[in-house]
């Protein structure tokens, strides 16, 4: 049985979180957006005051390929990640998001000047909550 996540995110995953996916949620195959929709996903205009229009093309991808049961691992723009949360739910995707914890390093380059690093670590998948309707 193939256990999917689709990939709604602007970055590659790592070797870490393939592995954790895998190990944690059963993903044996990972679905990237094609190039034109990674763009438009990448690229969400600022000015705009509705997205709406712009995401329908993801949205029907997603609607063409999830099926029941699949993962969706969905971070990016705050509305667009509503908007596409929200739809996750409405078709029976289970929507996910990265977790990571920031780490510094300061770097003395020489007596004036400091070098500050930060490393960001996976650490695991978290699932968007649906709130429960009462």
């Amino acid at each position: 049985m193939t256990n999917r996540m689709l990939l709604l995110f602007s970055h590659t995953l790592t070797e870490h979180q393939k592995k954790d996916a895998h190990d944690t949620l059963g993903i044996t195959e990972f679905t990237p957006l094609p190039h034109h929709l990674q763009n438009a996903w990448n690229n969400i205009p600022p000015t705009l005051p509705s997205i709406t229009n712009h995401l329908e093309p993801i949205i029907a991808w997603v609607h063409n390929t999830a099926e029941k049961r699949d993962f969706i691992l969905i971070q990016g723009d705050f509305g667009a990640v509503y908007i596409m949360v929200t739809f996750a739910f409405s078709i029976g995707v289970i929507p996910v998001y990265a977790t990571t914890e920031k780490k510094a390093a300061e770097i003395s380059m020489s007596a004036n000047t400091v070098k500050t690093e930060r490393i960001f670590e996976h650490k695991i998948f978290r699932r968007y909550e649906q709130e429960e309707k009462g």
